[in-house]
């Protein structure tokens, strides 16, 4: 079929489009493990503008949570029917967004989004909010025209995606809404360019460690033991030693190695005169998949003991989430020769394929045994102050998603 109709068809919905993204930034989805209230009324807000696009048929899911205050997480599902009833194409987008640090914003605050040169700012507008409002215009689109997709498409808008999606896909997944004949699209990663379409992911590893030692006056810290300098210590022997044991190399990701951070860092004491009695850091690793993260988890057992017996101090450890790396979507299989002819028809690029070091929705889905490719035009500046949405990529996308629909 022409397409330019459809094209010009969404250019039109760009001013709506902006709108409809700046509305949900304004609304801090942050789950409770950052200290938020989760994704309600942001679900609520998108519920409303999806029934004012007419968009009627709906389901929602909702997981148990009582660490928020509904003591619910929800997840919604928009239909687009399509001549046949199976397999489906789901689109597949988070609510959720990571918490941001006020004060290091120089353009806006994170929840007061503001449009400037072309580009959304504001917290989530990359991470995930682009790729949420272009799927859901694209199919406005079509339905503007009266363009039945060539099979139902779903729109998937899912809680927890930040801290492991247990009350999210995962929790969509154990209910059977999808077939392995299904085609899925993660739109949660990609290149500027948008050329570049992810079939594989690193393995995850988060998790806490905890070193306690003996509080004291710091006039006399003898008479006590620094756990922040044990905790220091042992979190760069343990930097070090990883990642010089798992120093492979695979040019399919983007970011070849595996990557072990020191990331966050809880408060120890109150007053600058006192020697800590504990100390709590972070780590986030993405390990290539050819390492068992089994392996990795024994080599920080053992270095943390060592350096009790070295230290006298306390080290223990914590996982907050890990998750081996399932098998890559075959690069010849049909979404992702779907999605390439797509791109290549909207946009005039030939995509390439590889892996990254992020994790998204479709390692769930892969893990299932349900190919799922992730793709989308996004700068990398997710998680990041002043983070923030190019237009031009939102609207671009839109048309991928709206071509890839017909096919």
């Amino acid at each position: 079929m022409p397409f330019q109709e459809l094209f010009n068809q969404i250019e039109k919905l760009r001013p709506q489009m902006v709108n409809t993204l700046m509305r949900l930034i304004r609304i801090p989805a942050i789950g409770p493990e950052n200290g938020g209230d989760g994704e309600l009324k942001k679900a609520e807000l998108l519920k409303e503008i999806l029934q004012d696009l007419g968009f009627h048929d709906i389901d929602q899911y909702e997981a148990e949570d009582q660490r928020v205050p509904s003591g619910k997480r929800p997840n919604l599902i928009a239909y687009y029917r399509g001549k046949a009833d199976s397999p489906k194409l789901w689109i597949v987008t988070h609510l959720d967004v990571v918490p941001a640090e006020e004060n290091q914003w120089t353009i806006t605050k994170p929840f007061e989004p503001t449009l400037k040169d072309g580009k959304v700012y504001g917290r989530g507008t990359s991470d995930n909010g682009q790729s949420m409002v272009s799927s859901i215009f694209a199919i406005q689109a079509l339905k503007q025209l009266a363009i039945k997709p060539k099979r139902t498409v779903a729109l998937a808008f899912v809680a927890d995606e930040e801290h492991g999606s247990n009350h999210g896909i995962q929790n969509l997944i154990k209910k059977n809404l999808f077939s392995k004949r299904d085609l899925v699209i993660v739109p949660d990663s990609g290149e500027p360019n948008g050329a570049f379409i992810e079939v594989s992911e690193k393995s995850i590893l988060w998790f806490k460690v905890v070193t306690k030692g003996k509080q004291t006056h710091a006039s006399i810290p003898n008479t006590g033991l620094n756990a922040h300098r044990v905790g220091m210590q042992f979190s760069l022997a343990l930097d070090d030693l990883l990642h010089k044991k798992y120093n492979k190399k695979d040019k399919h990701f983007n970011v070849p190695i595996s990557t072990f951070e020191p990331t966050r860092k809880d408060k120890n004491v109150e007053a600058v005169n006192i020697v800590p009695g504990e100390d709590v850091v972070y780590f986030d690793c993405r390990i290539l998949p050819q390492y068992d993260i089994k392996e990795v988890l024994s080599d920080i057992k053992e270095t943390a003991e060592a350096f009790e017996q070295k230290s006298g101090a306390t080290i223990s450890t914590e996982i907050i989430q890990t998750q081996q790396a399932p098998a890559a979507v075959d690069a010849k299989s049909e979404v992702v020769t779907l999605l390439k002819k797509a791109i290549k028809t909207a946009r005039g690029l030939d995509a390439k394929v590889g892996g990254i070091g992020g994790g998204t929705c479709a390692a769930f889905f892969r893990k299932a045994g349900i190919p799922a490719v992730v793709w989308s035009t996004v700068e990398e500046v997710a998680h990041q102050p002043d983070e923030y949405s190019k237009v031009q990529n939102m609207v671009d996308d839109a048309k991928v998603f709206a071509v890839l629909s017909v096919m």
